[in-house]
């Protein structure tokens, strides 16, 4: 259990407030504040992200300052796929740049688990990428948080 004060929205989660956290997880991850952002798991949460295995916050946060400062310009959309009382399952697409202006528009899925307080603390996640043209780039935004108005993941035909 976390001492910090609860995460809303909280487990168990209905549909409506599982469309809710996975909006704010989203969020967070286009602010791209690493601090931030492993504000959001437990002290002890442990990842799969790829071949990688963060656990607890110190690790997470490091792992995001690496990510960001390597994939330039990042936008993601995420969207909820599956959930039950304290889990959710979502896919997602990225797209960023390397320093040498090569696009890359990445796939996958997330399962996360939650404490009874909102905070996550398991993330697994499958990822897949591919080089694109930036010319075929689908989330053009302004960097940070996804307007409300913007294609979902089905309508850009991802």
């Amino acid at each position: 259990m976390t001492p910090e004060a609860p995460r809303h929205p909280l487990p168990p989660f209905s549909n409506d407030s599982t469309i809710e956290k996975v909006r704010l997880a989203e969020d967070g991850w286009n602010g791209r504040n690493p601090a931030k952002v492993a504000l959001a798991y437990t002290p002890d949460s442990n990842w799969r992200n790829r071949a990688e295995f963060p656990e607890g916050r110190a690790q997470i946060e490091k792992f995001l300052v690496r990510k960001w400062a390597n994939e330039l310009d990042y936008r993601l959309i995420k969207e909820l796929w599956a959930h039950d009382s304290n889990r959710i399952a979502v896919r997602y697409a990225y797209e960023y740049h390397d320093d040498s202006e090569n696009w890359f528009q990445a796939h996958g899925n997330e399962n996360w688990e939650f404490d009874e307080k909102g905070y996550m603390t398991r993330r697994f996640a499958n990822i897949n990428e591919h080089p694109i043209q930036e010319a075929n780039r689908k989330f053009q935004w302004p960097l940070g948080r996804r307007p409300d108005d913007h294609s979902c993941l089905i309508d850009l035909g991802l």
